[in-house]
């Protein structure tokens, strides 16, 4: 199944299946912008909105960028304001969004999906404002290692989507040939027991 299909049938239950991922990622976003001040945002694999909810109490407009239609109208049902606008988009093509539009740029499990980091930073680059942060949040690169991917159950089994293995040093070369300055690295686990694998790893990076 197509990456596009697999998140269309994903969407119905998205938000309700278990999904440690999902709900790691939640407190990522929180506790990473609580700290950051931002206006217009720019949300980068929006999905269901499951972060949206939360971004619209900081901020003043928002537009969401998914390429699965069924993820988008999930979105819509459930952030009803005219603060945020949805439309359906493919990242690894050119942005339909104007330059210097946002303060802040968010990227949510959408990363592993996507080969061509490179693209995606030039993008990002393009749409903030001077100070502008590009905030990612992604499976970590060592749980990848470890087979992890994204997954979920159907009535034939579970389908794992098609995904590509994205290296520290991957982000951190992307981030500098676009002249975006790291300012917050994190890791993420789920328990902080000892030797434990980090299930997420995030980014803050400056225009």
């Amino acid at each position: 199944m197509g990456i596009e299909k697999s998140y269309n049938s994903w969407a119905e239950q998205y938000d309700t299946n278990e999904n440690k991922t999902r709900d790691l990622d939640r407190k990522v976003t929180t506790e990473t912008l609580s700290k950051y001040d931002f206006k217009n945002v720019l949300e980068l694999g929006c999905g269901t909105g499951k972060n949206t909810e939360w971004l619209i109490t900081k901020a003043k407009f928002i537009i969401g960028l998914d390429f699965s239609e069924e993820m988008l109208n999930k979105a819509r049902n459930k952030t009803k304001t005219d603060k945020v606008r949805f439309q359906r988009a493919d990242l690894t093509k050119t942005w339909e969004i104007d330059n210097n539009f946002a303060d802040l740029i968010t990227c949510n499990l959408t990363l592993e999906h996507i080969k061509n980091l490179d693209f995606i930073f030039n993008q990002a680059y393009q749409k903030l404002k001077t100070g502008g942060k590009f905030f990612i949040s992604e499976l970590h690169p060592v749980k990848q290692y470890s087979g992890s991917k994204a997954r979920y159950e159907t009535a034939n089994g579970i389908e794992e989507l098609e995904v590509y293995v994205h290296h520290l040093s991957d982000y951190l070369s992307s981030a500098k040939k676009n002249d975006l300055k790291l300012i917050d690295i994190n890791e993420w686990f789920d328990n902080q027991t000892e030797n434990e694998i980090p299930r997420l790893i995030s980014f803050v990076f400056e225009k």
